[in-house]
């Protein structure tokens, strides 16, 4: 399969899961044939990101970005206000991560197409992402044109990953239909992978507080529940899972 196929939904043939690809298809277009105006909200509590998105949607005759949140509640807001066809939004934000945004966004404005953007290529997020809502996911180090092309893919009612996902997800997806069992850390709520991550990197609590815009406390709580669920009781074992993971600040 190519990368960038186009993940057009769930069968079911004598009740075994399959997935369905649909060829690539004609822009959309209004009943006098021009191509219709794709309105976006930004949503990135990172302003250098949403001024480098800006500036690649604004080359675009068919894109025009009508609103810019910088955190998880703003995005929801702007959204319910505007209700524009595509929300770009980052996975991890202060307040309210990119997931739980997607959700609330799917209720408030369910004709708006939400595109996940996030530097974490993690099997758990994506599917966590796709569960929500979300039309597309696209990877931070990923080609301008993978973005167009996922917000254009969505806006037609296709789901889109970036290269390389497209091949590992799905393949993830059918062995978890087959009873294959999840590994310790995929089975952690997304704000907890967003600790794991965070101390991984070598972040302390009161760092993570600030990055997340929660107290001390809650991300201690969060810690505890990270190491419980692994079923870690000491930092050495800690680091040793991180390791054996690959939950580097390199890795994914």
């Amino acid at each position: 399969m190519s990368t960038g196929q186009h993940v057009q939904g769930v069968a079911h043939e004598d009740g075994i899961p399959r997935i369905c690809f649909c060829p690539l298809q004609e822009e959309d277009e209004n009943a006098q044939g021009t191509k219709r105006t794709i309105t976006v909200v930004l949503a990135d509590d990172h302003n250098i990101v949403r001024q480098g998105l800006r500036a690649l949607l604004e080359g675009q005759p068919d894109i025009r970005v009508v609103g810019e949140a910088a955190d998880g509640p703003e995005a929801t807001q702007i959204v319910e206000r505007l209700q524009p066809n595509v929300l770009v939004v980052d996975i991890m934000m202060g307040g309210m991560n990119g997931i739980e945004v997607t959700r609330y966004v799917k209720k408030l404005s369910p004709k708006t197409c939400v595109v996940v953007l996030s530097m974490h290529a993690d099997e758990g997020y994506v599917m966590e992402a796709l569960r929500a809502g979300a039309k597309a996911y696209v990877l931070k180090d990923s080609i301008a044109d993978d973005m167009l092309h996922a917000m254009r893919e969505a806006v037609l009612g296709r789901r889109y990953l970036s290269p390389p996902l497209s091949d590992y997800v799905i393949e993830g997806y059918l062995q978890k239909q087959e009873g294959s069992a999840l590994k310790p850390h995929e089975r952690l709520t997304v704000r907890e992978r967003e600790v794991l991550h965070m101390l991984a990197q070598g972040l302390g609590n009161a760092e993570i507080a600030t990055r997340l815009f929660v107290s001390r406390r809650t991300v201690e709580v969060h810690r505890a529940n990270v190491m419980h669920k692994l079923g870690l009781h000491n930092q050495v074992q800690w680091c040793r899972y991180v390791i054996e993971a690959g939950i580097t600040p390199s890795g994914n």
